[in-house]
């Protein structure tokens, strides 16, 4: 199997499994004070930015 079909599969059961995780911590967050809430999304909607990175590069076959 070549690095794009299998990049595909990995991100998108990758995000799926990281959305169902920030959700879930999220309905715990939803409770606090808003001033640890805002840290938090903030931090959970730019985490994903750096494995989908890595894991384009790779699937591209482009070495940093």
């Amino acid at each position: 199997m070549s690095r794009t079909p299998l990049a595909l599969l990995i991100g998108f059961f990758g995000l799926l499994l990281y959305l169902a995780v920030v959700l879930w911590i999220g309905d715990w967050v939803q409770t606090l004070h808003w001033a640890i809430q805002v840290p938090y999304y903030v931090l959970a909607g730019f985490a994903w930015v750096f494995p989908v990175k890595a894991l384009m590069f790779w699937a591209a076959g482009v070495r940093r």
